[in-house]
């Protein structure tokens, strides 16, 4: 039996950008406020300490700082025609554990997304008509990109943010993305100093009529102060961003922007190592009365709070939800439900440019120091011809020459022996790599859902996930695949090779982690499972932030848009919900 625990204003689960931006502000605002966290406690100094951070084999391989399948697996199958499959081991993408989460070990672009991104139904049809729609599930947010600027801006100077403005209220900048949004103040630091091969890429972008620009990025170009007092310093372009943590405090995360501060506080409290096995609903089905937890030692507590926030990763929001009994669980079958409905990923290709003699020393980078180009990403681009919706911004951004696993050959090259010994050796320093990464559009089969068979170690239905990259989303990446051909080209190079995505989503090769949807924001609770405030339509003390709230997925990682959502959920508890708690939108 659990051992209820007193009684708390705010119970928040997950510790990473969102739990601890909701900590910190719900704090300010004077509540008592705890953070459950399924991982262990991490810092800098002694968990990303310079002495060792750098260890590929630990992290990258090995991945030290990720969930393992032995603490939460999932299943994973194409369609409903097909038996879905516990993943043995976390390959396609890499949920993070502990405090910082998936923020943790993130490369650090941090882009908002396009105005239209945000009524995306609305603006589509609206320049296409809703025939070109067909077969996908797309559906506006609820929330637009004007709301939310000013979250937009704060979590950016929260991080220091390196950039170049491309809109200033309304006027296109020089050396800018011109097809942003207008955003109101510059980034709090100018953009990073570019490396050799992202300066090739933006000179052949420009031969093209394109108009490359410095890709947002959360490694910082200069020492900063942010606006919490934190200070942080100058990137020093190791190459050790994804899948670590960073031991200079120069990447923006949990740990070198917010955790300092927040850990003072005497009305806040961090639990790790115990995990939240369900939210307890009182008789009614329609408030939350707290959560039930267990530790690392087997105990079980209850845990009551007058709030109950969902910051958890995307895909364990939605599994809580789903064994929680919050929310209609989605079915493809009827279209009907809400929960799990909506489940987007990213759809990614790659180009490879092979020269002789030019040295691009991989080995200075970081993980968001680049270039990029948008011209072809989500309606930047006039799709009135074509046979698809969406687009994929085309990224240069060299991130490591780490000695394990990167290993750049030509198709043909021989996988082991003395050949490829030579051919990884004249390649090492000599090729150049970029990157599309598309957008991830809804359809009625792709969801989330509580698997009928497998189970974990405390007896609860694992989460199933059924994907495969729809059609229109494949059209998409191989048009702009065709694109960055004609770039790839352009550098004159020996060999190019550029990568086409196919039907058939795989859970074992790494693509991406940017899972996002299964508890979309909205307008209509027949079609989302939170209102545009991320409070549950079904449970109003319940609020969910994090990439679960996108409808679907833009051409660009989504940690930009988490930051401004969980401020945005932050003011709308603030300002609203506790002078008069309850539904904030009617339905």
């Amino acid at each position: 039996m659990a051992r209820k625990l007193p009684r708390k204003d705010v119970v928040i689960v997950g510790l990473g950008w969102t739990g601890s931006i909701l900590a910190h502000e719900l704090t300010d605002a004077g509540l008592d406020v705890v953070a459950i966290e399924r991982g262990p406690w991490r810092d800098t100094a002694t968990d990303f300490n310079v002495a060792y951070a750098p260890d590929e084999l630990r992290y990258a391989v090995r991945k030290d700082l990720f969930l393992q399948p032995a603490q939460e697996a999932m299943t994973m199958r194409n369609s409903t025609a097909q038996t879905a499959l516990p993943m043995r081991d976390y390959g396609s993408f890499l949920p993070g554990t502990g405090v910082g989460g998936a923020g943790t070990h993130w490369n650090g672009h941090t882009w908002r997304f396009f105005p239209s991104d945000f009524a995306l139904k609305t603006h589509l049809t609206g320049r296409y008509g809703e025939e070109r729609l067909s077969g996908l599930q797309i559906q506006d947010w609820g929330v637009s990109y004007d709301e939310l600027e000013s979250a937009f801006d704060r979590f950016e100077y929260l991080c220091g943010i390196s950039g170049k403005a491309g809109n200033l209220n309304g006027t296109i900048q020089q050396g800018g993305n011109p097809f942003e949004g207008p955003r109101k103040r510059e980034y709090p630091l100018p953009p990073m100093q570019m490396t050799y091969a992202p300066t090739l890429f933006a000179e052949a972008a420009r031969s093209r009529g394109l108009h490359p620009f410095p890709t947002p990025s959360a490694n910082l170009s200069g020492a900063y102060v942010n606006p919490l007092g934190i200070a942080m310093g100058q990137c020093t372009a190791c190459g050790f961003c994804e899948r670590f943590g960073c031991a200079n405090y120069s990447k923006a995360s949990a740990h070198t922007t917010i955790l300092p501060v927040l850990m003072r506080k005497s009305n806040f409290e961090a639990r790790t190592e115990c995990e939240v096995l369900k939210i307890k609903l009182a008789a009614d089905g329609k408030t939350a009365s707290g959560v039930t937890y267990t530790d690392v030692n087997g105990a079980t507590f209850e845990q009551p709070a007058d709030l109950v926030l969902l910051n958890a990763y995307s895909l364990f929001n939605v599994r809580l939800m789903l064994l929680s009994g919050i929310g209609k669980p989605y079915d493809p079958s009827s279209g009907e439900g809400v929960v799990g409905r909506n489940y987007c990923y990213q759809t990614n290709a790659s180009a490879q440019v092979f020269f002789e003699g030019r040295s691009m020393n991989p080995f200075i980078a970081a993980g968001a120091l680049g270039q990029t180009v948008d011209d072809y990403n989500g309606d930047s681009f006039d799709h009135g011809a074509l046979n698809f919706v969406g687009g994929a911004g085309i990224n240069c951004i060299p991130t490591n020459g780490r000695p394990i696993q990167y290993r750049p050959v030509p198709p043909g090259t021989p996988r082991w022996g003395s050949a490829w010994k030579k051919a990884t050796k004249q390649y090492y320093n000599n090729t150049l790599a970029f990157s599309s990464q598309g957008s991830s559009y809804a359809t009625r089969g792709n969801y989330l859902d509580l698997d009928p068979t497998y189970k974990d170690r405390f007896g609860r239905p694992l989460l199933r996930v059924t994907f495969d990259f729809p059609d229109n989303d494949i059209r998409m990446s191989n048009w702009v695949s065709d694109r960055m051909k004609e770039i790839a080209d352009a550098f004159g190079g020996k060999q190019v090779v550029v990568g086409r995505q196919q039907k058939g989503w795989s859970s074992v090769p790494y693509q991406s982690t940017h899972n996002t949807g299964g508890a979309i924001m909205g307008t209509d609770p027949k079609t989302s499972a939170v209102n545009r405030h991320l409070q549950s339509w079904d449970v109003p003390n319940v609020f969910v932030v994090g990439a679960c709230a996108f409808p679907q997925n833009a051409g660009k990682n989504p940690t930009g848009p988490v930051g401004a959502l969980a401020y945005w959920a932050a003011d709308s508890i603030r300002n609203h919900y506790l002078k008069n708690p309850g539904k904030l939108v009617e339905a």
